[in-house]
């Protein structure tokens, strides 16, 4: 039997859904529906095949699934979660306070945050391409806390099974990362400084160069690196924002990031403005804000299934 990582946990556990399959093969689809009480409180109601559909508050949603069992394997071809109404965004400034309220009166640590965060981007790239696809997977860390993001997905995409080489040309001088950099040390992990040869040895490309907090010019020596994202010579995952685009405006007018498209983009705790430019595949990440701070800030908490640290959201900005 087989069960595509990642997919058994969005499956009701009354539907049976993971059984082995009987001789002939059944499309089997499962459609629920669910509408938010206006008293804001969870709902629950039974659908077809004895599963449930949950409501959450300020969303509506639809669940389904569409499954293929044969003799000797269960194929799940699609597992489509959708939002009727799309996620709201968080700009720079509500960001920005969100961070500093989470590590304030939250009693959060960076420690804790970049942890959370580089485990959502390691379980977005293992949704993307197991490392029996692609195994080798270069990470392109910035200086900031985006590339300590990145240092963190590359040590839980190591125990994943891929082999991450990283790139960290700009090494942040703070305990932390230096700490998070002596991990992957300790695990062998490879560091390189030439990126263009990195990225003819690697399948795929982690871009955790800058974050949402970027604005000005791109320095050295990223505008070449970003250029040589722009050319897809590989697939690329960018973690929270594609390097060199303004948070609320988007791609660049000019400069290496112009033309720069990545395949897939993990924004952190919620989406950004910019993914009204974004056309790839786009998941959200970072499972530790409750709801009551989210509408004191503005934004939607996905409705995370199970275990999970992802929600991958549609090619529009709505829920998938």
């Amino acid at each position: 039997m087989y069960c595509e990582p990642g997919i058994a946990a969005y499956a009701p556990a009354s539907s049976n859904i993971c059984t082995q399959g009987t001789k002939s093969q059944t499309l089997l689809e499962l459609h629920f529906e669910s509408v938010a009480s206006r008293s804001g409180k969870v709902q629950e109601r039974e659908e077809r095949h004895g599963a449930k559909a949950l409501a959450y508050p300020s969303l509506q949603f639809y669940f389904i699934y569409s499954v293929l069992i044969t003799t000797t394997s269960l194929e799940v071809h699609t597992t489509l979660l959708t939002m009727a109404t799309k996620l709201r965004t968080l700009g720079p400034k509500a960001a920005a306070a969100l961070d500093e309220e989470l590590m304030s009166s939250g009693a959060f640590s960076i420690d804790q945050l970049m942890e959370l965060a580089g485990l959502a981007v390691s379980q977005a790239m293992y949704a993307i391409s197991p490392p029996s696809k692609t195994p080798n997977i270069l990470v392109a860390c910035g200086p900031g806390n985006n590339g300590g993001d990145g240092l963190v997905a590359a040590r839980h995409l190591f125990h994943f099974g891929y082999k991450p080489t990283m790139y960290y040309p700009k090494q942040s001088k703070n305990e932390l990362c230096q700490r998070l950099r002596t991990q992957l040390e300790q695990l062998k992990v490879p560091f390189t400084d030439d990126f263009g040869d990195a990225v003819k040895k690697n399948d795929y490309i982690i871009d955790a160069i800058f974050g949402f907090s970027f604005s000005g010019e791109v320095r050295e020596p990223f505008p070449a690196v970003i250029e040589a994202l722009s050319e897809h010579q590989k697939p690329v995952l960018a973690v929270d924002a594609p390097s060199s685009w303004n948070i609320e405006d988007g791609p660049p007018q000019d400069g290496p990031g112009k033309a720069y498209q990545p395949d897939a983009l993990i924004s952190l705790t919620a989406p950004k403005p910019l993914v009204k430019w974004f056309k790839g595949r786009h998941f959200v990440g970072g499972r530790f804000v409750g709801r009551e701070i989210a509408e004191k800030y503005g934004f939607d908490v996905p409705p995370y299934q199970g275990s999970e640290q992802i929600v991958e959201l549609s090619g529009d900005g709505e829920k998938l």
